[in-house]
């Protein structure tokens, strides 16, 4: 799994369970219950490189849409409604997608 070495697969595992019903995600509970929150500004960097999965420097809606999936394979995707509200608390400069530096701040948050 792509966060092998730096999360714990248990902790992993109860976040995305604690989310399996729609509308119920909710990114800072997330992050904390998946260990990310405690995680260092490094190791938050690489976890956006894993969650950009097009390599555009970006996380852009699509990829958000999909976010559970990088954590864990049979994760279910996001609904419109998460994925917006996701989208919105990280965009800090309004361009449509989240930047590293938005990233670690809403991970940090």
């Amino acid at each position: 799994m792509a966060f092998a070495g730096m999360l714990s697969q248990e902790d992993i595992k109860a976040a995305v369970q604690a989310c399996q019903a729609a509308d119920s995600f909710d990114y800072k509970k997330f992050f904390k219950a998946c260990g990310l929150a405690g995680k260092s500004s490094d190791e938050v960097k690489k976890a956006f490189a894993i969650i950009d999965q097009d390599n555009s420097g970006f996380i852009e809606e699509e990829e958000l849409k999909l976010f559970l999936q990088n954590f864990s394979a049979g994760a279910r995707a996001l609904t419109d409604k998460e994925t917006k509200t996701f989208l919105s608390a990280g965009d800090s400069d309004g361009d449509g997608k989240i930047g590293v530096d938005e990233f670690t701040a809403l991970v940090k948050a």
